[in-house]
């Protein structure tokens, strides 16, 4: 496994090769399901951390979010993409026996992290108050949905509905057109950034004071700091945020025009690229228009200059208008699908994408690795995503506990 332009070739095998991470030493108990978590103790993995997911016997419901699936048919391709690097446990909670393994663990832990429906590991007597009382150096990282206070405290929530009850749906898409939501679990994903991001500074103050910390997350507050803008626009102003569709509010031109064959994506962020763009388009009579003097103008003149240029873009390709704008240095893109994408050169240089020969067979597994490089190498892989209780036993024989027997007859 490298991480060359030649990343997108299946290699024979998974290659653990990479940066220690500064995690190493860490232990995380990872009581996770869905998204939110999964994608942050993921991140806290391939980090360094000991990650132990504790799992009931029918698994994290990803594992059946398909298809489609990879390998023999029993792991979906959301569980792993979200649970890489960690080991898998199963244990039932409610029981004796699960709970003294759930008990072993945390004695041994540094960090817990749970997104369960708001109030079940406090019904189960593992909420943050006990066990930190017990364990004052523990980092307990708690998820919900709607935040911790208020009056849909306890609800649980989905990526869509909290981008619909935030307002974020609101500013996707054109006017007059249908809701649509962000295409990928922003909300969910951008949780468990937070997440690591809270525990990162928890463990650095612990190493001041000795003390953990309980934090507390959610999928509203991810979404009301992803829309500042917007937000204090509308305070500041009184007027409701515009759907501008592929376009932002405050730059014009900024959005995807349509070509003779596609769509192009014009970036033009200042008055330079704004006159540049101008003399690609062979139109210098736009850049003297008063109605487009400055940014302010534009802005306010949108509609008037999305049609003069949709108009000029119309007479030729993407790939004709794409060669031309480069060449006069202003920023713009075609309108990728994800099947060019995977095999875009520049995509592939970066080694993000990287692919093996999956462990129940086939050569079509792949992964995308954290957008981080630390001295030209990414970290370490430690593990591909576990089979469901693959490490049930290694991680019993650690904590010096006996594998439990076949349950009694008619128990």
């Amino acid at each position: 496994m490298t991480d060359a332009a030649d990343g997108d070739t299946p290699t024979a095998a998974f290659d653990p090769s990479g940066v220690a991470g500064s995690l190493t030493g860490i232990r995380v108990v990872d009581l996770t399901t869905n998204v939110a978590g999964p994608w942050a103790t993921l991140i806290l993995a391939e980090l360094g951390a000991d990650v132990v997911k504790i799992e009931r016997e029918s698994g994290d419901d990803t594992r059946s979010w398909g298809p489609p699936f990879w390998g023999d048919g029993e792991e979906g391709t959301t569980y792993s993409s979200l649970n890489r690097g960690k080991r898998s446990v199963v244990a039932d909670l409610r029981s004796d026996e699960g709970r003294r393994l759930l008990d072993a663990l945390i004695a041994d832990a540094d960090v817990l992290v749970q997104n369960m429906r708001p109030g079940s590991l406090e019904r189960l007597g593992y909420g943050a108050d006990r066990l930190r009382r017990e364990h004052p150096r523990l980092v307990y990282a708690d998820l919900s949905g709607f935040g911790h206070r208020g009056p849909r405290r306890e609800e649980p929530a989905y990526d869509p509905l909290m981008q619909a009850y935030s307002g974020l749906m609101s500013l996707i898409g054109e006017d007059g057109q249908p809701p649509a939501r962000v295409p990928v679990s922003a909300l969910d994903m951008g949780t468990g950034m937070w997440t690591v991001i809270a525990v990162l500074d928890a463990l650095r103050t612990r190493d001041v004071t000795g003390e953990g910390a309980h934090l507390q997350l959610s999928l509203l507050e991810t979404a009301l700091s992803w829309m500042p803008f917007q937000i204090l626009s509308h305070l500041a102003s009184g007027r409701m945020p515009p759907r501008q569709g592929s376009g932002t509010p405050g730059i014009a031109p900024y959005q995807a025009f349509e070509t003779g064959d596609g769509h192009l994506v014009i970036a033009a962020g200042n008055q330079r690229l704004w006159e540049s763009l101008c003399t690609a388009l062979e139109r210098p009579d736009l850049a003297a228009d008063p109605r487009y003097a400055d940014n302010a103008s534009r802005v306010r003149h949108r509609d008037e200059l999305v049609d003069e240029l949709t108009a000029i873009l119309r007479t030729r390709s993407t790939s004709e208008w794409f060669e031309a704008l480069q060449a006069v240095g202003v920023p713009c893109s075609p309108l990728n699908t994800i099947d060019t994408v995977v095999e875009d050169k520049q995509v592939q240089a970066t080694g993000a994408i990287q692919r093996f020969a999956h462990p129940t067979g086939g050569h079509d597994y792949a992964i995308i690795r954290l957008p981080i490089s630390v001295d030209g190498q990414r970290h370490r892989l430690q593990r591909l995503a576990p089979r469901l209780g693959e490490h049930t036993d290694e991680v019993r024989a650690e904590l010096g506990l006996d594998t439990p027997g076949p349950a009694p007859e008619g128990g």
